[in-house]
C-alpha cells in the first residue's frame, strides 16, 4: 500500500477541496437557474392574468359572470361585430401567450388560478363559434331591464358615480343599436324566440318608454344625492339626466319597441326546441356544456330527472300522510294553492318574515362555516321575475335579495327555501366570500350556474341541518323545490332534444309541482328562451352531495362540516370537474 507524503497529502486534499467547490457551485447555479425559472413562470401568469383583467375591464365585458351582477358605468359594452371580433383575437393572443406557461413550475395556488384560466379563455374560444351573441334577451331579462334596474342597487356616493352614469345614458343609444343588430343577425341565421312564450313581451320594453323623464326608473340616482352636494350640482345633474333620459333613452327605448314588435315578433319560430332550428342540437350541446361544466349528454340528464322525480316525490307522498291529509298528490297540491292559511297578509308581512328567515339563519352560520363575509344584503320585493339574488358591484352596496312580494304570489311554505338558497348560506354567502378572496380578480366575479346554482339548491337542504322546517308544510315546499329543480332536467331536454311541446312541458310540470298555472307558464317559457341554464341547479346539487357523502364516508366521526363547506366555497366558483379534484386533493378521497 503507498502512502502519500505530507506534500502529496496537502495536494490531494486541496483538489478534492476544490472539486467539491465547484461541484458545489454547479448545484447552486443550477438550484438558482431552475428557482429563476419558477419564478419566471409564476410572474409570467400573473402578468398575463392582469393583462387580461386589465382589457376586461376597459371592454367592459367579463366572460362568464352573473348577468344579474351587470352595472353601467361608463362607456357601456362594444357589441359591434368588430368588437366581438376585437374580444375573439384578443382571447386567441392570451391563450397563445399561456401556452408558453409551463404549469409543472408554478406554485400550488398559481396552478388552480391557470387552470381556470385556461378553461375559461378556451370556453370563451368556444363561445365564439356558437349562436349565445343572438339571444340578448330571454323570458325573463334583457339588455333593456338590467340597464333600467340596475341604477337602484348601485352605489351614488361622489361626483365620479354620476359623471360616469351620464356617461352611460348618452351612449345608451348605440350600445341599444348594436344589441338589436345581434337580434337582426339572429332573424337571419334562425336563431330567434319562440312566438308563444314572448307573446307579452314588448311590455318589458314599453314601460320603459315613459312620457316624463323623471318617471324613467333610470332617474332613480338623481332622487337621492349625498348630503354633501351642494343645490347647484343637484340642479346641474339632475338636468342633465333628464336631458339624456328624454333625447337618449327613451327614444332608445322606443326603437327597440318598433324593431321588437314591427320586425321581431313577425319572424318568431313556432316550434319550441332549439333543435328544430338548423344547427340547434349542436347549439344545445354546447349550452349544457356551458351551464353544468360536464359533458353529459342529453340523454343522460333526462333519465337522472326521472330518476330524482321519482325520489323526491315519495318523500313528498310521506309527507302528505303525515299531515293526513285525505287526498291524492294532485289534491294536495290544489290544497296548497287554495288555501289562505299559506298566504301572508300583506306584502309587508312577506318582508318580515322573509327578513326573520335570514336572520335566523345568519345566526347559526358559525356552527357550519369557518369563514364569513364582511358584506351584507338587503331584501326587496319584486313582481317583475320572482326571486333572485343581485350580487353587488363592489363593497360600497350590499347584494340585493328579491322576491315576489305579492302574498296571493309567494306561498309562506315556500319562505324557508327560497330564502335559505337566495340569501344565506346561499347565493350572498357564497358571492360576498368569494369577492373578499385573496385570489386573482377574474376568479372574484367568475360564475358558473352549476357550481353557484347547486350550492343555492344545497342551501335549501342545509336548512334541514339549521333547524329550519320543522312545520311539515314548510318542508314540503323544501321538497317542491327540489322537486322544481328535478323536473328541469326532464322538461329541458324534452323541449330542446326530444321535441317536447310547450303544452306538454307545462302539463309535466304543473302535475309535479304545487306552482300556480301562470307560474307553470312563465317557467316553462324560460325555458324555452334560455336552453340549458335550468339544468345547472340539480347537477351541481347533487355533486355536493355527492362530495359531501364521499367525505363524511372517509372521515367517519372526524368529519368537520365547517371546513367541508370552507372548502367547496373557498376558492370561488369553480367548474364541477375541478371541484371535484379540489376535494378529493384536500380531504384525501
Amino acid at each position: 500500500m503507498r502512502t502519500l507524503t505530507n506534500d502529496s497529502a496537502v495536494t490531494a486534499k486541496n483538489v478534492l477541496k476544490s472539486t467539491f467547490q465547484s461541484i458545489s457551485f454547479l448545484v447552486v447555479t443550477l438550484l438558482f437557474i431552475n428557482g429563476n425559472a419558477k419564478a419566471d413562470d409564476n410572474e409570467d401568469l400573473h402578468a398575463l392574468l392582469n393583462q387580461h383583467w386589465q382589457q376586461a375591464q376597459k371592454e367592459k365585458v367579463f366572460f362568464r359572470t352573473d348577468p344579474d351582477a351587470w352595472k353601467p358605468n361608463g362607456k357601456l359594452a362594444d357589441f359591434s361585430e368588430q368588437g366581438i371580433a376585437r374580444r375573439k383575437a384578443f382571447n386567441a393572443k392570451v391563450l397563445s401567450q399561456l401556452s408558453s406557461i409551463n404549469s409543472k413550475k408554478l406554485s400550488e395556488d398559481n396552478l388552480m388560478s391557470y387552470r381556470l384560466f385556461k378553461y375559461e379563455r378556451e370556453f370563451e374560444q368556444k363561445y365564439y363559434q356558437y349562436q349565445d351573441k343572438f339571444f340578448p334577451i330571454n323570458f325573463l331579462s334583457g339588455w333593456h331591464t338590467y340597464f333600467a334596474e340596475a341604477p337602484a342597487n348601485m352605489a351614488f356616493l361622489n361626483s365620479k358615480d354620476y359623471d360616469n352614469f351620464l356617461i352611460s345614458l348618452a351612449d345608451y343609444p348605440r350600445f341599444n343599436r348594436e344589441n338589436i343588430d345581434l337580434m337582426k343577425q339572429g332573424v337571419s341565421a334562425g336563431f330567434v324566440h319562440v312566438c308563444e312564450s314572448f307573446r307579452n313581451y314588448a311590455q318589458s320594453i314599453q314601460q320603459h318608454i315613459v312620457s316624463d323623464a323623471e318617471n324613467s326608473a333610470l332617474f332613480e340616482p338623481f332622487t337621492r344625492f349625498p348630503t354633501t352636494f351642494t343645490l347647484q350640482q343637484k340642479q346641474n345633474y339632475s338636468t342633465q339626466a333628464k336631458q339624456l333620459i328624454k333625447s337618449h333613452v327613451i327614444p332608445s327605448y322606443q326603437q327597440m319597441f318598433d324593431y321588437f314588435t314591427q320586425q321581431y315578433m313577425p319572424n318568431c319560430r313556432n316550434k319550441a326546441g332549439i333543435a328544430s332550428v338548423e344547427g340547434g342540437k349542436e347549439y344545445y350541446a354546447y349550452a349544457i356544456e356551458y351551464y353544468t361544466t360536464t359533458t353529459l349528454s342529453a340523454q343522460q340528464i333526462h333519465d337522472l330527472g326521472l330518476s330524482e322525480v321519482a325520489r323526491i316525490k315519495k318523500e313528498m307522498l310521506a309527507i302528505i300522510e303525515q299531515v293526513g291529509f285525505e287526498g291524492n298528490y294532485a289534491e294536495f297540491l290544489a290544497f296548497l294553492a287554495s288555501s289562505d292559511q299559506f298566504y301572508a297578509d300583506s306584502e309587508q308581512d312577506v318582508l318580515e318574515k322573509t327578513a326573520f328567515i335570514t336572520q335566523k339563519m345568519y345566526g347559526k352560520l358559525p356552527f357550519f362555516f369557518g369563514n364569513l363575509p364582511r358584506n351584507t344584503f338587503t331584501i326587496k320585493g319584486s313582481a317583475s321575475r320572482g326571486a333572485f339574488y343581485m350580487p353587488p358591484p363592489d363593497n360600497r352596496t350590499p347584494g340585493t335579495y328579491f322576491l315576489n312580494s305579492v302574498p296571493a304570489q309567494q306561498p309562506l311554505y315556500n319562505l324557508e327555501a327560497l330564502s335559505l338558497h337566495e340569501a344565506v348560506p346561499g347565493h350572498h354567502l357564497q358571492n360576498a366570500i368569494a369577492m373578499e378572496l385573496d385570489l386573482p380578480e377574474f376568479r372574484k366575479t367568475l360564475n358558473h350556474s352549476a357550481f353557484s346554482e347547486g350550492w343555492g339548491l344545497y342551501s335549501e337542504r342545509l336548512g334541514k341541518e339549521a333547524g329550519f322546517y320543522t312545520d311539515p308544510y314548510s318542508d314540503f315546499g323544501r321538497l317542491g323545490y327540489e322537486m322544481w329543480r328535478a323536473v328541469r332536467l326532464v322538461v329541458d331536454t324534452g323541449i330542446h332534444a326530444f321535441g317536447w311541446t310547450r303544452q306538454e312541458a307545462i302539463d309535466y310540470l304543473a302535475a309535479r309541482t304545487a306552482l300556480t298555472d301562470k307560474a307553470v307558464e312563465d317557467q316553462i317559457d324560460r325555458y324555452i328562451s334560455w336552453p340549458g341554464q335550468a339544468l345547472s341547479y340539480k347537477i351541481g346539487e347533487l355533486k355536493i352531495r355527492e362530495l359531501r357523502a364521499r367525505v363524511e364516508k372517509k372521515q367517519g366521526v372526524n368529519f368537520d362540516i365547517r371546513v367541508f363547506h370552507d372548502a367547496i366555497i373557498g376558492n370561488g366558483s369553480l367548474p364541477l370537474a375541478v371541484l371535484e379534484e379540489v376535494i378529493e386533493e384536500k380531504f384525501g378521497l
